[in-house]
């Protein structure tokens, strides 16, 4: 037992684990001594592998249950490395810290890092303190586009995480939707090896599908957006002219008023706009009346009532007078 741990890189506490859940076939007994087979050291890689992936420790023991009755590991070892396997052709790349910085202008942020750091965006490399490996090196391109337009280093790693919680939903809604239609029937019992074989297969072409649909509604979406968010501000700056626009020819008016019914002597008449001229005594009196900075106003809707006055009495038909008696 300790030189399949040795081998194998588990210890042997946990190889014993997995004889006792039968995960890990007995060992061939001669005389007192325990010997484990190649056999033995495959089953702990895959036991391990299977592990790597998120699976647990009862639905390896089934997996393993099957390849030992013979329906066969292949298929569903094929199945889980298609699941577990790159879903995109970008390739990882490394990066060190002052290449980091000179991608972002010579910043030198380790709050930023820490942050991309946890997100996964950089991961450090084991007795290389100053290398980072990229995971996705497009990724960081957007980051650095991002940065050198003016966003904030740590406003762009928090928008990532915000951006990674909706996609992961996004994630999980097609999961659910496709093993709902399509892979139930290989998911309600241990498959065989030609289900098995055939899931995979359908992984591998299922798979871009999910990419192409999010590319399709983004860019759908992002143009509809765009153009509302830009329609939006174009209408505010312009209504905002606007209410500029009318406060000046507003004061424009007033002044042209002002200007118009200057202080005269008695027995002048007085222009207000429109060419309307009034006595210099009925000046007086409005101007008494409501201050000289309200003339033109009172005079305009005096004006304006006594016309609505006449329309209204033109409306009034009298009654005909009735037949008289003979």
């Amino acid at each position: 037992m300790e030189a399949l741990a040795h081998h194998s890189g588990a210890t042997v506490r946990t190889i014993r684990a997995y004889q006792d859940r039968g995960l890990l076939p007995k060992p061939e007994r001669r005389g007192r001594a325990n010997v484990y087979r190649d056999t033995h050291l495959e089953r702990l890689h895959q036991i391990a592998g299977l592990l790597d992936r998120g699976y647990t420790l009862a639905s390896i023991k089934e997996l393993l249950d099957a390849w030992d009755t013979g329906r066969g590991l292949g298929g569903v070892l094929g199945l889980v490395a298609e699941v577990a396997g790159p879903w995109s052709d970008e390739e990882a790349g490394r990066i060190t810290r002052a290449e980091l910085g000179e991608r972002f202008g010579g910043a030198q942020d380790d709050d930023a890092v820490e942050e991309a750091v946890k997100l996964g965006v950089l991961v450090r490399v084991p007795d290389a303190p100053e290398e980072f490996l990229v995971p996705s090196p497009q990724e960081l391109a957007v980051a650095a586009e991002l940065h050198a337009a003016g966003v904030p280093l740590l406003a762009i790693t928090g928008h990532l995480r915000e951006l990674r919680t909706r996609v992961e939903r996004i994630a999980g809604r097609f999961l659910d939707f496709t093993t709902e239609y399509v892979f139930r029937q290989y998911l309600d019992h241990p498959p065989t090896e030609e289900e098995a074989v055939e899931a995979a297969s359908l992984v591998r072409r299922l798979r871009p599908l999910a990419q192409q649909a999010i590319d399709v509604e983004l860019a759908r979406a992002m143009r509809t957006m765009a153009t509302r968010h830009l329609r939006r501000h174009l209408d505010a700056e312009a209504t905002d002219t606007d209410t500029a626009d009318a406060a000046a020819a507003e004061a424009a008016d007033a002044a042209a008023a002002e200007e118009a019914v200057p202080a005269t002597a008695p027995g002048r008449s007085h222009s207000l706009p429109g060419s309307v001229r009034l006595p210099d005594r009925t000046f007086r009196a409005v101007e008494a009346l409501v201050g000289p900075e309200n003339v033109a106003a009172f005079v305009a809707a005096a004006a304006e009532r006594e016309v609505r006055a006449r329309a209204m009495d033109a409306l009034v038909i009298e009654p005909e007078a009735g037949p008289t008696a003979g």
